[in-house]
């Protein structure tokens, strides 16, 4: 059995409103950094997992289109490495 980490990222898709990111680019644009535009937040979340590879992916997938991300609004991606 060998064990995983996984590495998630998850994005609001890009037709939907980010309030949060226009927060942050307005905070920048205060701080002298007015270059700075499109700014986005999103969440990264870190898990250990053991299993063999097919299952660990097969797991990694539904953990995060069911309970990680919101499939309608959310882009989520994933890198699995060995532990």
């Amino acid at each position: 059995m060998s064990t995983f980490k996984a590495k998630v990222f998850v994005t609001l898709k890009p037709s939907i409103l980010d309030p949060q990111g226009r927060t942050v680019e307005r905070a920048l644009s205060h701080l002298d950094h007015a270059n700075v535009n499109g700014v986005r937040v999103g969440k990264y979340i870190e898990l250990t997992l053991s299993g063999s590879r097919d299952d660990v992916e097969a797991q990694l997938k539904d953990i995060t289109e069911n309970v990680l991300s919101n499939p309608v609004m959310e882009d989520a991606r994933w890198e699995l490495s060995e532990a």
